[in-house]
């Protein structure tokens, strides 16, 4: 099964110039790539000037409601049904940064509906604040389940898990990345929680990602996790080279 590489640029670049020029290099990185999918996650207002390919396109956020016209009186809001026609296959939904301005479980779970119906591959962003001992498991579980809650077990494939701790994003105050091994453990526990809400099929093929301070240093050691399906890249994937040699880890 080929790896899935997303690349959320977050607010940046500051130009269409440069979104442009970020993402050809990002094709030519993965044009003989075979075994990964490569996934770029700009602002929305680039997303027309990128054109996907052999590198797909995933939305950073998405609209909580999918009108079957595809429109309606939300001011500032994208549907999915938008986002699907400029050529988007992802969304990213629940990030932390996202949670930080106000977004609810209840409002998340409403987005990944909507991505999921909208015939979008959402990618649900869970992770603890802070690696407290023994209780920052049942904070992600409580995210995944308050997250899935009323979903359809229909609708599982079309979602994918990204396993990003908050204190490891490379944004935050003496961030750093989590292990390989502690990654391994937050996915089987991370199944076992998808075991209990949509069953054995479902926990066994749900992809699920890491992500936080992802490098081209340690981005090999998190793809060789048994079962890791991926990553989620931030600030690395906003340097050319470094994002090149990130890729480069997916045929090691």
């Amino acid at each position: 099964m080929k790896k899935i590489i997303i690349a959320n640029w977050k607010m940046n670049p500051a130009s269409p110039k440069e979104a442009q020029r970020l993402f050809e290099s990002a094709k030519s990185s993965a044009r003989n790539l075979k075994k990964a999918e490569v996934v770029i996650a700009p602002p929305f207002l680039y997303l027309p000037l990128l054109k996907a390919g052999k590198v797909k396109l995933a939305a950073q956020d998405v609209f909580w409601e999918n009108p079957p016209a595809g429109g309606g009186a939300f001011t500032g809001e994208i549907s999915a049904r938008m986002l699907k026609n400029l050529g988007v296959s992802y969304v990213i939904v629940g990030h932390s940064e996202r949670r930080e301005l106000g977004e609810t479980d209840e409002l998340i779970s409403q987005k990944l509906k909507a991505a999921a119906s909208g015939g979008l591959r959402a990618v649900l962003c869970v992770g603890e604040r802070e690696r407290v001992k023994d209780s920052f498991p049942t904070l992600v579980r409580d995210e995944l389940k308050k997250a899935l809650k009323g979903i359809s077990r229909r609708f599982a494939s079309k979602i994918i898990i990204a396993y990003e701790p908050v204190w490891a994003v490379s944004t935050g105050k003496n961030a750093r990345p989590d292990t390989p091994q502690d990654f391994f453990e937050m996915s089987i526990f991370i199944r076992r929680v998808i075991l209990d809400i949509w069953g054995k099929s479902a926990a066994f093929k749900i992809p699920i990602l890491y992500g936080g301070s992802v490098s081209s240093k340690n981005a090999a050691g998190f793809l060789k996790v048994k079962g890791a399906a991926g990553l989620l890249i931030g600030k690395a994937s906003l340097n050319a080279r470094e994002f090149s040699k990130i890729l480069e880890a997916v045929k090691l």
